[in-house]
């Protein structure tokens, strides 16, 4: 057994389980999620160790739930955080700083959660990977089921954007289009993997591959020097990548690596598909599904997982939660790229533009030092800012021409 974790423990009633392909309680139904031996990982754990490991979210291995002799390392996280203030003036802050993952080996954040999950279902021996995804993620479990020399079978709705269907298929997995929304996806999936011996890893390995995306808070407090910003912006999809981020943050002060955290998190959602922001402007904790209809297709999951818990999030750290247009989403994708030379998907334009109404409406106020988490690149989703290419200016291939069309 790894001696940094324990097992696996439910969410809800606290069950413990063995280090299984398993993500429910067999008692309430409950999620699972890893229960670590923080004493171990302490004691072998600290800045100097991390800082000297690789340039990737490997150097926190002690804190992941797998063994590192199984890693698929693409180069995956330790992205950029990137001080933003072309972009902070514009939208009236003084202190912004983007945490760049369009830069993973496949463009998303996805590749954080995909690199611990196809470890662990290595060190489980399966034969096969899969999964159910927006785009992203199929992205990310091809690329990596390739390099493992892996069978693979990437699941996603049939109207999803040509980018994403290239960015799977030129891996040469088993691409399967679904008819419906990601949620019938899932829910295809989910009873997959109650017949087939392969790892799903957003399904029966999704206990541990949930914790990847906890070292974007690891990252964020070691690159501000280990310590927490005032805010924190991040897309909501499932919500799981929210809720993990605060985990991180946690377990740093856990081990001592920073001082208690007073950091808020906030989520931003579309306005198309915003179950989990919907709820928070109703002052609930329960969600009513949604059907999805935006262009933000990477954020468009109507029954999130982690709705609950990310609500509760909000709850706990006096975060925030604001909703995007499609127009605004393709606004703010402009505003980034134009202030700050990132070019983001749909779901990084959610993030500017909620960050930009919170903000407007002192949700998040002027001097707040905030983090603004940009998680995929925008060459997936051109579709959406496609009308800045009629902007070009035509000219003959001589000085008189490009004068004559420059004064016009």
């Amino acid at each position: 057994m790894n001696s940094y974790c324990n097992g696996l423990q439910c969410r809800e009633c606290g069950r413990k389980f063995d280090l299984e392909p398993i993500f429910a309680c067999d008692f309430c139904f409950g999620p699972l999620e890893v229960d670590y031996n923080y004493e171990n990982i302490k004691a072998d754990l600290n800045k100097n160790k991390i800082e000297s490991g690789p340039s990737s979210l490997w150097r926190y291995a002690p804190l992941l739930p797998c063994n590192p002799e199984f890693k698929i390392d693409l180069g995956d996280g330790f992205t950029p955080l990137i001080k933003a203030n072309r972009l902070a003036k514009a939208i009236g802050l003084d202190h912004l700083w983007i945490k760049n993952d369009t830069v993973n080996p496949t463009w998303s954040f996805k590749d954080r959660v995909v690199s611990v999950a196809i470890a662990k279902a290595i060190e489980f021996n399966f034969s096969a990977i899969a999964c159910a995804s927006t785009g992203n993620l199929a992205n990310s479990v091809a690329a990596h089921a390739a390099a493992a020399g892996l069978d693979c079978y990437v699941f996603i709705p049939q109207d999803l954007e040509q980018g994403k269907v290239v960015g799977s298929a030129i891996y040469a997995p088993n691409l399967i289009k679904v008819e419906g929304s990601y949620d019938d996806v899932n829910r295809l999936c989910t009873e997959l993997s109650m017949v087939k011996n392969w790892a799903f890893v957003n399904i029966n390995v999704r206990p541990y591959y949930s914790e990847g995306s906890k070292t974007l808070g690891f990252e964020i407090c070691e690159q501000l020097g280990w310590r927490t910003p005032d805010h924190i912006v991040a897309p909501m999809a499932s919500g799981s990548m929210y809720t993990k981020i605060w985990k991180g943050i946690k377990e740093f002060h856990k081990l001592g690596l920073i001082d208690e955290p007073k950091v808020r998190l906030s989520g931003a959602q579309a306005s198309g598909c915003s179950p989990i922001t919907t709820a928070y402007e109703n002052n609930s904790f329960t969600f009513v599904p949604q059907k999805p209809d935006t262009i933000a297709k990477s954020l468009a999951i109507g029954n999130p997982a982690d709705g609950y818990y990310a609500l509760k999030q909000m709850e706990e750290t006096n975060g925030h939660a604001a909703q995007a247009s499609d127009s605004e989403i393709i606004e703010a994708m402009n505003l980034l790229a134009e202030t700050e030379g990132i070019f983001a998907e749909t779901a990084g334009g959610v993030t500017i533009a909620c960050l930009k109404k919170l903000v407007e409406t002192n949700k998040i106020t002027k001097s707040e030092e905030t983090v603004a988490v940009i998680s995929g690149g925008g060459l997936k989703t051109i579709e959406a800012v496609s009308d800045v290419a009629n902007n070009a200016m035509l000219v003959k291939p001589n000085i008189d021409s490009f004068e004559m069309n420059l004064t016009h």
